[in-house]
């Protein structure tokens, strides 16, 4: 009969580590089973390890007492880090795309912390409806006779098309049958909603008279997708807004337009690249059009519906619209940034996705003056750092072939790869996120306000 490993027999039981004395000071500041649960977990690890051969010296009480609470220090730490983005992407998906302005956060505390009328109507002491908060707003920076909101972009897609043509078909061009981040992909959110789809032309050209040819009795809406992350260059012909509108109301058919990121307002005005702007599809003629919250409209993530009454409020009646809508807390962040829209007189200071487009370059020069000195410090003399001119974007699927200038530290060792330096970066608290390029590692300083943010 095989003998137990001493070590195994020499670990404590539950029971025994939870009377130490040495816990009690951490039983008093946490729920009782949720330690009971660290120190069975930390036991089965002990115990593989032991098996293993990759722990062989034994442990005192004191020691299993300091494991609990190294894993203590490292779970009370949120999942949900604060980093440093210094990728020169201005919407990063993968960190959360838009900031929110202080007035739109302030607006998510308070309605966090209070009752508040999200569906109550003060004035007549009965029901409200929550698209009350954004629909006035939306329709004057809009121009469209009503609007509504859902979760996302996405929602707002599904929504729309179910509710405009389930069971029927819906005629789009080849060319603008996207994929975007997450696998959403224009033909499977088609499907999900009900309708089926026509498509018509080729991936690089597409006619009226594909579209007029196309439609019979069972066409149900005329769908337009902005081509926001990919560009087909060359050899190409595409059915403008207007030709479609025309179309459909020789027909009777409702168009619609997914403008994905959706401008409210035309960054040319601030040297930026031209992006359609909602307020335009609006007037062209465009039935509903759908855009994204999150992404250059700079608020939270929100799927925004705006259009004809008449097929808004049958978006609205539709069973889908309450699995899909908004909470209170991002209806707060929405409404607050809309307002800001219509009221600020420096939108580009109130809100963070703008500052960060339209900053200027010197501004960045000057705030690489401060931080070189202070990584340099940091890091000591066998690294490299200059200050060099590049370019960022705007991410999140806006505007892909077009970049804004930007500025640059690039760091560099002789005997580390760019990878094991942005590992080095990463470690810092909060992580410092930068990118490679041409095996060179950088911090690109358009989102950076403050030098010491660097500071690994």
């Amino acid at each position: 009969m095989t003998k137990p490993h001493p070590l195994l027999r020499a670990l404590p039981s539950v029971e025994k580590l939870l009377a130490a004395s040495a816990l009690q000071p951490i039983l008093a500041r946490y729920n009782r089973t949720y330690i009971t649960d660290l120190i069975r977990q930390m036991l089965e690890t002990l115990r593989r390890d032991i098996l293993s051969g990759a722990h062989t010296a034994p442990l005192a009480e004191p020691d299993l007492v300091e494991r609990i609470t190294t894993r203590l220090r490292s779970e009370d730490r949120s999942p949900l880090r604060s980093v440093i983005n210094a990728t020169g992407t201005v919407l990063h998906t993968n960190l959360g795309r838009a900031l929110l302005a202080q007035a739109a956060v302030d607006e998510m505390v308070r309605a966090a912390s209070t009752p508040v009328t999200l569906e109550y109507e003060v004035s007549r002491a009965g029901r409200g409806d929550r698209d009350d908060l954004v629909e006035a707003d939306l329709t004057a920076l809009t121009g469209a006779e009503a609007a509504t909101v859902v979760n996302n972009n996405a929602a707002a897609v599904l929504l729309a098309l179910n509710t405009l043509a389930e069971g029927r078909e819906g005629v789009v061009s080849r060319g603008e049958l996207i994929e975007i981040g997450g696998s959403f992909r224009i033909p499977e959110v088609m499907r999900k909603s009900g309708v089926v789809l026509r498509e018509v032309g080729t991936t690089n050209r597409t006619h009226p008279r594909d579209y007029a040819d196309a439609i019979s009795d069972r066409t149900g809406v005329l769908l337009k997708v902005h081509t926001s992350n990919y560009r087909v260059v060359g050899f190409t012909a595409e059915v403008g807004l207007e030709e479609l509108v025309a179309l459909g109301k020789e027909h009777g058919i409702p168009v619609m337009e997914d403008l994905g990121a959706g401008a409210l307002i035309d960054l040319a005005q601030y040297g930026l690249p031209k992006e359609p702007v909602v307020a335009e599809r609006v007037a062209k003629g465009a039935d509903v059009v759908t855009f994204s919250g999150d992404k250059l409209l700079g608020g939270p993530q929100a799927g925004l519906i705006v259009g004809r009454k008449a097929w808004v409020d049958q978006i609205k009646k539709n069973p889908l619209k309450r699995a899909l809508r908004l909470d209170k807390l991002t209806l707060a962040a929405l409404s607050a940034t809309l307002r800001l829209y219509r009221r600020s007189p420096r939108l580009p200071h109130d809100l963070p996705t703008l500052r960060w487009l339209t900053r200027p370059l010197n501004d960045m020069a000057a705030l690489a003056a401060q931080a070189v000195p202070l990584i340099r410090q940091a890091l000591g003399s066998a690294f490299s750092l200059s200050v060099e001119e590049a370019t960022a974007q705007i991410g999140s699927g806006a505007l892909p072939e077009e970049e804004i200038p930007s500025t640059v530290i690039a760091v560099r060792h002789s005997e580390l790869s760019a990878e094991k330096i942005a590992q080095r970066f990463r470690q810092a608290e909060p992580p410092i996120l930068g990118r490679i390029h041409n095996d060179t590692f950088l911090l690109d300083l358009r989102g950076i306000f403050d030098p010491q943010d660097l500071v690994p």
